[in-house]
């Protein structure tokens, strides 16, 4: 008699009784099916290169800066900024190919410590089914390169997951806990989410559960304090610029929606989410799930969303998958696993979003398409790809074109194009728009300054304008520029007059406004054991600082 006919019909197959076969097999094949994706998708975002600007004054010891002598933080993830300073010591590769690898190695890092954190809730082999999720939703692929911090919240994420599920080393769990905040401030939620659940999990004595705390904040306190000392805020300087604090609940909702209808999403997670019920595993770590998803997503609602589709809701989503990344493969399950991959096919090759190639700069954008379109590039990853698109080849002539000192300002009327004027400054100051690969290609002394405030001290601190774009609410125009860094009414070129005279006068006056002054101080004048102390004790209220956009109405500082 054979074997094969010796085997009863009632035995499980093959690869039931070699579960961990199975499993590593379906998790290498979807990690490997995910890098291929996201690889296709390779890119560097405008917003990217902004971190790498910040990244090459470190490497060329001026600090962590934008522009040299200006202790602006331009970066929301102070962690993404020092892992690439890190990296970035390798000789030989160009920063934005770092950028890229590393955040594509980051992702695919999260992705697998989900799964695998997944695997060990579940007791026999399992499906990859939320895994699938991630694989099939194109924001996932596209910002796990992008130069963005989004592959190392992937990364984070999971690894806090994974040693939560562990149940091990709790000290080192409240370690990578308390680094949330520093690779973005709205993590601190999950944060503290996680930590709750460690407790609930480990039930420590009161003197090692404050231990464990004490480890968990040791480090983003540090960094509090030097962030408020160096920098003289209590927030990074783009929460400023974005209003990270205010509220804009519809605007929200619809961001959150944008996500959701083109991609059905619903459907893969109702179907996982009866999986979670039928399997009935650790009410905490479930929780824990539900509960830091929700905080995240409710937290990108109420700040209104982004300008960039899925991106900021993808920490949120990341998290609500962490306890489906893989689920129980049986016969009460093999139904929702075909279900969520049959989605996943249908999500990943037809469905998009309706703007995908309108390439219109409206609410909410497909980034990576638009900047393909708009450089000629498939693939723009080098600063220098971003010369295809005519503004930004026409700043950097600009600069490279001025062989003195002056302030650049471009003209957005019937004639387009930049004029400088007159300063007593020992350097070019640029008052820019998208300045992400201006600022990598041209010089580190050339002083870049946004009207949205990314990485403008002055900008920062404006006014926003109603309804604005979300991500780009405020604009500062450029008369400010000229009051603050140059003299004279006229561009040198011709003689041009693009501001009236009484609205340059106006800006010189708010310059000289005590709020206006504070900003500048803390941010430009000379870092002394001094100027840090007031720098760190006035944080708090110069965070608070907000001044008119218009001219006229800032002037009227003393009246």
């Amino acid at each position: 008699m054979t074997a094969a006919a010796g085997a009863s019909l009632d035995d499980p197959p093959s690869w039931y009784r070699r579960p961990m076969a199975w499993t590593w097999a379906a998790t290498g094949a979807v990690l490997v099916l995910y890098t291929v994706l996201a690889w296709q998708r390779r890119w560097m975002s405008d917003d990217g290169l902004l971190v790498l600007r910040t990244v090459r004054q470190i490497l060329a010891g001026n600090g962590p800066v934008f522009n040299v002598g200006e202790r602006v933080e331009a970066s929301t993830s102070p962690l993404w900024t020092w892992l690439l300073a890190g990296v970035g010591t390798i000789p030989g590769p160009p920063l934005e190919w770092i950028a890229v690898i590393v955040g594509l190695l980051c992702a695919v890092g999260g992705l697998f410590f989900g799964l695998d954190g997944a695997r060990r809730l579940y007791a026999g082999p399992v499906a990859p089914a939320g895994a699938l999720i991630v694989c099939a939703l194109p924001p996932f692929r596209d910002f796990a390169t992008s130069g963005l911090e989004t592959g190392l919240v992937l990364l984070w994420i999971g690894l806090s997951w994974w040693l939560l599920v562990r149940g091990k080393a709790p000290v080192a769990t409240a370690v990578v806990l308390g680094l949330g905040p520093l690779v973005r401030p709205d993590l601190a939620l999950f944060s503290v989410v996680g930590f709750v659940a460690l407790v609930l999990l480990r039930r420590p004595r009161w003197r090692a559960g404050l231990g464990w705390f004490g480890a968990g904040i040791a480090i983003p306190v540090a960094y509090q304090v030097f962030r408020m000392g160096y920098y003289g805020l209590l927030t990074p300087n783009t929460a400023l610029a974005k209003e990270a604090a205010n509220a804009d609940w519809p605007r929200g909702f619809a961001y959150l929606a944008d996500l959701f209808s083109p991609y059905v999403l619903w459907i893969p997670l109702l179907l996982l989410v009866i999986v979670v019920v039928l399997e009935r595993r650790s009410r905490i770590l479930l929780l824990t799930s539900l509960v830091g998803a929700v905080l995240l997503a409710l937290y990108v609602v109420r700040v209104g969303g982004d300008f960039m589709h899925g991106r900021m809701l993808l920490p949120a989503l990341f998290v609500l998958l962490l306890p489906i990344m893989a689920i129980p493969l049986t016969q009460r399950t093999i139904a929702f696993a075909a279900g969520t991959a049959a989605w996943a096919v249908v999500a990943g090759g037809w469905l998009r979003v309706p703007y995908e190639n309108t390439h219109e700069a409206v609410s909410v954008t497909d980034e990576r398409s638009y900047w393909a379109w708009a450089t000629g590039h498939e693939h723009p990853v080098l600063a220098t790809d971003y010369l295809g698109q005519d503004v930004i080849r026409r700043a950097v002539d600009a600069v490279q074109g001025t062989d003195q000192p002056a302030v650049l300002v471009y003209s957005y009327g019937d004639v387009k194009q930049w004029f400088r004027f007159p300063t007593e400054r020992p350097y070019v100051t640029m008052a820019a728009d998208s300045m992400g690969a201006i600022s990598n290609i041209v010089s580190l002394d050339v002083r870049i300054h946004d009207g949205y405030g990314l990485a403008s001290d002055l900008a920062a601190h404006s006014s926003s304008i109603p309804n604005g774009r979300p991500g780009h609410s405020k604009w500062l125009v450029a008369a400010w520029e000229i009051a603050e860094a140059g003299r004279g009414d006229y561009a040198i070129d011709g003689q041009i007059r693009m501001f009236q005279p009484a609205e340059i006068d106006a800006a010189r006056r708010a310059v000289g406004c005590p709020d206006v002054r504070e900003v500048l101080a803390s941010t430009r004048a000379p870092l002394t054991w001094g100027r840090f102390v007031d720098n760190f004790t006035g944080a708090v209220g110069r965070t608070e600082i907000r001044y008119p956009r218009d001219p006229s109405a800032a002037a009227r500082c003393g009246a």
